[in-house]
């Protein structure tokens, strides 16, 4: 038997893989506390009002990056339009889109019926595979966690005017926006568009590109010079993409230099007495936030570099994976492997590197 631990867009990524692989999905065992794998990712978009997407035609749940979400979207719309902007790295499918998508795929397949709703707090390698907290032993498991919890800096955590960007929320006359991302990025537009004064509280300047990391991680090419890297190099590199970023563009420029020209956004060092404080700061950041994580660390001794587990690079924990047996890890938590992990194309390269170890399983 196989688990996937999580039920969340990564989880849901790898039992598709797995079920077009050639895996029969009675063999899959989802945990997770949603049916719908979308329904954190739905929150968090619905709460800074997401209209479109980072990501790109591949950035979809699919096995395969093509046909992509630019195709589906020429064919409903009959136009070759959104394929000759993919051509150019220049198509954004609509939020609505890809949440229909998500929708379309969980309906086709059997992921309903293989999720079983509980929360797996410690994995334990015994003979013949891995045990699941009490919900059995499995041969091969997926961990998809997804994010360990939001993050506000600890001095805001106590001031009542304080809200969080991925909670749902309104906008005050007056607003500080904490973080340079893109959250934030799409919070100051929101706040402006609502009528508020802004204020954009950062540590340093927002890189401008994009995606979340540079194209280049996104080849073969690219990601085998990732894998040469040594270990602090690694954690160097990976350390130096989390760097707030959001795409260029006149979406976000020409809005910022009007509403800076009325005297309504300005950049601060730090938060002054507006009416509201948003933290466009993203999440909590290392195993040691996730308690599952965690304890597989202490428990097995598994190997890290600074805030992460170190992994192989097809994803795979190399101390408790063999020829009989697999432990891998998706999304965020995958960053050593893939350092786009916490994307959907991440989540596919982690579900197509423990499709190949199920199948090279000599006792599948």
């Amino acid at each position: 038997m196989i688990a996937i631990v999580g039920s969340g867009l990564a989880g849901f990524s790898a039992f598709l893989t797995l079920c077009r692989g050639g895996v029969a999905s009675e063999r899959i065992v989802v945990f997770g506390l949603e049916d719908d794998p979308a329904a954190a990712w739905r929150r968090r978009a619905a709460a800074i009002r997401q209209r479109t997407m980072r990501s790109e035609s591949a950035g979809h749940c699919g096995p395969s990056s093509f046909p992509g979400l630019a195709v589906r979207e020429s064919i409903r719309a009959r136009t070759l339009r959104p394929v000759v902007e993919t051509l150019f790295d220049r198509f954004h499918p609509s939020v609505e889109s890809f949440l229909a998508h998500v929708r379309e795929q969980r309906e086709r397949s059997a992921w309903d019926a293989r999720v079983q709703q509980a929360c797996i707090r410690r994995i334990r390698a015994v003979p013949g595979g891995l045990e699941l907290d009490g919900h059995g032993v499995f041969r091969h498991v997926l961990v998809a966690p997804g994010h360990p919890g939001l993050h506000v800096p600890s001095e805001l955590r106590d001031d009542p005017r304080t809200v969080h960007a991925y909670e749902p929320h309104g906008y005050a006359p007056s607003v500080t926006v904490v973080g340079a991302g893109l959250a934030a990025a799409t919070e100051w537009l929101n706040a402006l568009e609502a009528g508020a004064e802004v204020v954009s509280v950062r540590r340093r300047e927002p890189v401008r590109r994009p995606l979340n990391v540079q194209r280049r991680y996104f080849s073969k090419r690219g990601l085998a010079g990732f894998h040469r890297l040594g270990r602090e190099q690694r954690a160097a590199a990976i350390r130096s993409l989390l760097a707030p970023s959001y795409p260029p563009g006149r979406a976000f420029d020409e809005p910022l230099a009007a509403a800076s020209a009325e005297g309504r956004f300005r950049v601060a060092p730090s938060v002054n007495g507006t009416e509201q404080v948003i933290c466009a700061t993203g999440f909590a950041r290392g195993f040691r936030h996730d308690p599952l994580l965690g304890s597989l660390v202490d428990e097995h001794g598994l190997e890290t570099a600074g805030d992460w587990i170190v992994l192989g690079a097809d994803s795979s924990v190399p101390s408790l994976t063999d020829g009989a047996r697999t432990l891998a890890l998706a999304g965020v938590p995958a960053q050593w492997a893939f350092p786009a992990a916490d994307t959907l194309v991440g989540a596919k390269y982690a579900a197509h590197g423990f499709l190949r170890r199920v199948r090279a399983c000599r006792t599948r």
